[in-house]
């Protein structure tokens, strides 16, 4: 007697097998990629979130650009002697105003002072008040919010009433009534000035990212398993919480060295004889018709390194941020 023909059984078996057999043949390929598939590491382990940011980062245009831009910076700002020869203090009065010349390229400015020389200089005062500046106001910051977002109580309320208060500072308008009754010519007091109103901005940030990334689930396991308070904060909450942090304090930079330039153009900020763009475009700005040379080299190198912080932080904050991946 013939089997009975079980046709349905027939085409789900070959289904089945059929899928098993593409899913194996997916792994395979999947296997032989380099990398692995997104968010996987070379030997299939998920990558994690810095990782996988730095594996963004690496493909982003972006983030290059800007960061070959800071690199050369840096780098003047550390051996200003390794492109120019003269010194930011050696003017020659009988060249003031005159245009660009053999071993001059930028002219001279009002003081006859080589403007190619003073730019390059000028950039070792942007950048080491931007970077200290950011790197004071992104730790301040950083404990007093993350202290408050963790803890709450009346330390949090204490802290958001006193962030009120400097939010209603004018930036500026503080610089101007603060740094006028400084005597110091070093770039310290204002780097003191910029912490001293920078902080509150991080707090907050620091602030909803510690209590956000306590009510997840691992800090709850901790917590149930006796961990104390010190040892969540620190190994559980904070490497989860300073990613907002590293991006706000990346994209202040700029504005920090935008803001030194704008004291130092006002002469609140730093003084000759220090080198600073704000210094030479105060100085450039009465006789711009004259030799607007003087005052578009400091004004478009200071736009460009204000440009290139701002984009590099606009790069870290697509790459840490999942929502925009």
């Amino acid at each position: 007697m013939p089997e009975p023909y079980d046709g349905g059984r027939a085409i789900s078996g070959a289904g089945a097998g059929g899928g098993m057999d593409l899913a194996a043949e997916e792994a395979e390929t999947l296997e032989k990629i380099p990398g692995g598939p997104q968010g996987t590491g070379p030997a299939g382990k998920p990558r994690s979130l810095w990782s996988d940011a730095w594996h963004d980062l690496r493909r982003n245009p972006v983030f290059i650009i800007a960061g070959l831009v800071i690199v050369f910076l840096v780098f003047i700002s550390l051996w200003p002697g390794a492109i120019t020869w003269m010194s930011p203090l050696q003017c020659d009065l009988a060249k003031a105003q005159q245009g660009s010349q053999p071993g001059h390229p930028f002219g001279f400015d009002g003081q006859g002072c080589d403007v190619y020389t003073r730019t390059v200089y000028g950039a070792r005062t942007s950048v080491s008040v931007g970077v200290c500046a950011s790197l004071g106001v992104a730790i301040l910051g950083s404990v007093l919010g993350g202290l408050a977002g963790f803890f709450g109580g009346g330390w949090d309320s204490i802290l958001s009433r006193v962030t009120d208060i400097f939010f209603a500072i004018p930036v500026v308008l503080g610089g101007l009534v603060l740094l006028s009754v400084v005597t110091s010519n070093t770039i310290w007091p204002v780097i003191g000035f910029m912490v001293l109103l920078g902080w509150p901005q991080i707090s907050r940030i620091a602030r909803g990212s510690v209590i956000t990334a306590k009510q997840n689930d691992y800090v709850q396991a901790a917590r149930a398993l006796g961990a104390s308070s010190s040892r969540m904060l620190l190994r559980h909450i904070t490497p989860n919480a300073v990613a907002p942090v590293i991006v706000v304090a990346t994209i202040a930079l700029g504005t920090y060295i935008s803001l030194e330039a704008t004291l130092s153009y006002l002469g609140v900020g730093l003084k000759p004889p220090s080198v600073s763009w704000g210094i030479d475009i105060s100085a450039a700005s009465p006789y711009v018709r004259n030799a607007p040379h003087a005052l578009l080299w400091p004004s478009g190198a200071l736009a460009l390194t204000v440009l290139a912080f701002i984009m590099l932080g606009d790069a870290v904050r697509d790459a840490l941020d999942p929502k925009l991946r």
